[in-house]
């Protein structure tokens, strides 16, 4: 016998949107009135879908265990699933006669693919399919240049992007919801298998991060309090706290911008002397927003290169030097520093990012696809749009790339930001007892210093694997011999 309309139920399915407040789908679905079943299906299978990382797995276990708590407060029961997304979400429509099925949008190739084709499917079956704007500020269709296509420079697209209109407000959370009479069958988070099955790692990130709605709130209001005054020069510094460490949580929709941009403009209003840290750090917020605009209008960007003339660029395979960065042994203490620290906790600062990997592209000449697809496996923020976007961005072959004889200078990095190697002495306790004066240049230290600080040269700390002088000679020859050479600048400049 078929159910009186009103008891038929809305399905509510999650992604990246793992939060109460400020969550479109869930508040239409709580508003309609309809018995509420919630879908969290992990997908490692499909083709057009990138499976996660270790240290992304890890933080999505965490964060459905915190949503799961929070939902069934609301009186929801979270339903979990494993296989092809496509077909799970239809059979479960199906099985439970859903009146609607509701979700917010996502923006890669593979993800608008999937949805577009559910959403017909699930029309065809007579089910209302509805999606939303949930995790960016603007979606990608709607910011465009003077000539109507797609921006390619991250500047002129963040301008265009904060012109007239703010942001919408973010919604409340919703008040409690039907549940229905009988709830689907799921599986155990456990079942999932999310968890590394190296405890070691795992225990540095639990040291480190709080997954899920409850921990981004905290952080934000954390950094809105301590960290946004000094942001615009101290978010350089690796050895002080002015990073917002909201990444994570913006990356699984713990969060949500809207919900961020509200909160940085209200801590400005009651302090405009704030105004210049504010809009560096809402920048960063549009970076994220660039990349997905990136991913959609022009595809997947972590196996090509955005700009064509790299694609047969003469890249080396360095196993050793590979191997010796990921380990954070390459004898540059800024570098292997942020590579120990990237392991151990699951992040790491964000000029430290860039320095490191310019230094597998550049020093090493090593395919930039190689550092992407490790920070992919390490990184609790891993995005499939932002993280392929950041590393052409330092290859100098993506879009608004830093160009490609713009090489950093490990050490020259090191001494400006972290002036006092405090960055150096937490994450290469080797090299503690250096004096300020030799900690970013082991090598330099004479004999007596080195044997008054316990430092062995080759010993207790690798010497460096590639000299920079000649490395950054390399690398610009590579790029004059595959460029042509009036693409090298006459002084090309080095950090």
């Amino acid at each position: 016998m078929a159910r009186p309309e009103p008891d038929r139920p809305v399905l509510l399915w999650l992604r990246d949107d793992l939060r109460i407040a400020d969550n479109p789908a869930l508040t239409r679905a709580v508003e309609c009135g309809r018995p509420v079943v919630a879908l969290f299906v992990l997908d490692d299978v499909s083709p057009d879908l990138r499976p996660l990382g270790g240290a992304s797995r890890w933080w999505l276990h965490r964060s459905l265990a915190e949503f799961r708590d929070r939902f069934a407060r609301l009186g929801g029961s979270l339903c979990l699933r494993r296989g092809p997304v496509g077909e799970i979400v239809t059979t479960m429509a199906a099985e439970i006669d859903a009146a609607e099925v509701v979700w917010n949008r996502r923006y890669l190739p593979g993800q608008t693919t999937i949805d577009a084709d559910l959403k017909r499917r699930l029309r065809a079956g007579g089910r209302t399919a509805e999606s939303f704007r949930a995790n960016l500020l603007h979606e990608p269709h709607t910011v465009k240049t003077g000539a109507g296509g797609p921006f390619r420079v991250f500047t002129p697209f963040w301008r265009a992007a904060r012109g007239p209109g703010a942001p919408r407000a973010p919604l409340p959370p919703p008040g409690a919801l039907r549940t229905p009479d009988v709830v689907p069958p799921s599986l155990v988070l456990d079942d999932l298998e999310l968890l590394p099955r190296r405890p070691y790692w795992a225990g540095g990130l639990d040291a480190t991060w709080t997954p899920g709605e409850v921990g981004a709130t905290a952080r934000l209001d954390r950094f809105l309090a301590e960290g946004l005054r000094g942001y615009a020069s101290g978010r350089d510094r690796p050895d002080l706290d002015h990073t917002s460490r909201l990444s994570p949580h913006l990356r699984f929709g713990e969060i949500s911008p809207f919900t961020v941009a509200a909160a940085v403009a209200a801590r400005v209003a009651a302090d405009p002397t704030l105004a210049t840290d504010a809009d560096k750090f809402l920048a960063e917020i549009g970076w994220r927003e660039f990349a997905h605009h990136l991913a959609f209008h022009f595809g997947d960007l972590s196996d090509r290169e955005f700009q064509p003339r790299f694609g047969t660029f003469p890249w080396k395979t360095d196993a050793a030097l590979l191997e010796a960065w990921k380990r954070g042994r390459t004898g540059y203490p800024l570098v292997d520093a942020g590579m120990r620290e990237l392991w151990a906790t699951g992040t790491m600062h964000n000029r430290v990012r860039m320095v490191g990997a310019s230094f597998l592209v550049k020093h090493g000449l090593v395919d930039w696809r190689e550092g992407e697809r490790w920070f992919f496996e390490t990184l609790v923020d891993a995005c499939p749009a932002v993280n392929p976007a950041s590393w052409q961005w330092v290859a100098g072959c993506g879009a608004d790339a830093a160009p490609f004889f713009r090489i950093f200078n490990p050490v020259t990095q090191g001494v400006k930001f972290d002036p006092d190697g405090a960055y150096l002495r937490r994450w290469l306790p080797e090299l503690a007892a250096l004096p300020t004066a030799a900690i970013h240049a082991p090598w330099t230290a004479s004999k007596d210093v080195a044997a008054a600080a316990g430092f062995r040269l080759g010993v207790t700390y690798p010497a460096p694997i590639v000299d920079h002088s000649f490395a950054r000679e390399r690398a610009l020859a590579a790029l004059a011999g595959h460029v042509g050479e009036s693409d090298r600048p006459s002084r090309p400049s080095f950090d």
